[in-house]
Formats: structure tokens, sequence, C-alpha cells
């Protein structure tokens, strides 16, 4: 049974997909980072950065539990325990590693800070807009020249690579983004989109997300309690 620490965003749904798509036996714990869960002790004793998600597995590779945080780190222990999503030989391997560092690196924290800026931030900055925006459609347009040469990121299967990004486009309209203007990403997305098991991840802790209305939950989010050391 893996314990998975975790909340409906895109980072969480990347681990809740993956589980799904193995068909691994599982227990999601609601981190409701909104009312502050990812600051407390226990969290914090598997995820010392205070970001979901993270998990512990109590079949861990020496059969002692394990426990990981970093949403990458996961899905490469996952992808390594079950022997699927990450490529067959090195050069497969590789080139998987690749695109899933390009999502770590780039795709998750630009559009990140689109999100933030478009939608959170309580003053709306026309050049931090402009300069997460415009890094966006960069990003969506790397994306749709590599999905103009292969049907998936890596190459011609679906790995942990496509499971990284999909969920960050979930959100493409506020990112600014028009999809029709990336018709292989598009076309990506909807294929994606369709399989069950990522139907049924994006459910995950879903009913128990709330929109973010409220100034105790933004300076949670965004405030003060974010920079202390704990």
């Amino acid at each position: 049974m893996i314990d998975v620490y975790s909340w409906a965003t895109p980072n969480g749904h990347k681990i809740h997909i993956m589980l799904e798509e193995l068909g691994l036996a599982y227990r999601a714990h609601a981190v409701d980072i909104g009312a502050g869960d990812q600051f407390k002790p226990d969290f914090l004793s598997i995820s010392p950065n205070n970001k979901i998600p993270a998990i512990v597995d109590a079949d861990g590779p020496d059969g002692k539990p394990i426990s990981l945080f970093e949403s990458g780190a996961i899905l490469v222990y996952l992808a390594g325990k079950s022997g699927k999503f990450l490529g067959n030989t090195d050069r497969e391997k590789f080139n998987t590693l690749q695109w899933l560092m390009f999502q770590m690196g780039g795709v998750g924290p630009m559009l990140g800070q689109t999100h933030h800026f478009r939608i959170y931030a309580p003053e709306k900055i026309e050049y931090a807009i402009n300069r997460y925006s415009n890094e966006a459609k960069r990003l969506y347009g790397v994306i749709d020249k590599q999905l103009s040469q292969h049907p998936y990121l890596a190459g011609n299967e679906y790995t942990i690579a496509d499971i990284a990004t999909f969920p960050w486009i979930r959100s493409w309209k506020n990112q600014g983004i028009e999809l029709s203007d990336y018709p292989h990403l598009q076309a990506w997305f909807n294929t994606i989109s369709e399989r069950p098991a990522v139907k049924r991840g994006v459910e995950v802790l879903a009913s128990q997300r709330k929109a973010l209305t409220d100034d105790k939950a933004r300076d949670i989010l965004f405030g003060s309690q974010q920079y202390q050391r704990r």
C-alpha cells in the first residue's frame, strides 16, 4: 500500500494519474494547502520543502518503508518500481528524463508564475503578466513542435513525461492560451484526456478543493507563512 499525501493541484494530479495508470494500491490523504496542512510537523517529516505531493511506500526498494517528496522524483521512483512509463533502453530512459526535467524546470514553474500573476496576485503588474504569459506561449510552442514529430513527448510511447506535463496544460485558459493555436499539442491533450486512468486521477481529492476566496488562505499560500523557517 502506498500512502499519498497530496491535494488536487497539477503536481498532485501527476502522482494520482501515475498510480491509477499503474493500478497500484494507494490511499490518498488530503493536505489542504489553503488551510496550512503543508506546515504541520507530520507532513514536514516526509516533505521538508512543505510542498505536495509526498508518498510513503510501505514496500520500498529494500523491503522497508520509504518516503519521497518532489513529484518528479516520485514519478521516477514509481516508474522504476513498476517497470512502466520510463522506457526500456538507456536511450529511451534518458530521452524520457530530459522531457520530465523540461516539465519540472520549465513548464511547472513558469506556468505556475503565469497563474499567479494573471489570477492570484492582489496587484495586477503588467510587466509580470506579460513576461510569464509570453513564456507560457513559448513553452507551448516547444511542446507543439515536439508533438508535430512524435505522438508523445518522449517519442512513440506514453511516459512519465506526458503524465507530468498534462495536468499543467489543463489550465490553459488561465495561462492566456488559445489551445487551437497549438494543434499538435491540442491533439495530444485530447488523446490523454480520454485515458480512463487520467479521468480517474484528476478526480482524486478534487471534491475537497475550494476556490481561493478568503484572505487567510491567500496569506497561507502566498504570504509570510511560506517564508518562515521550520
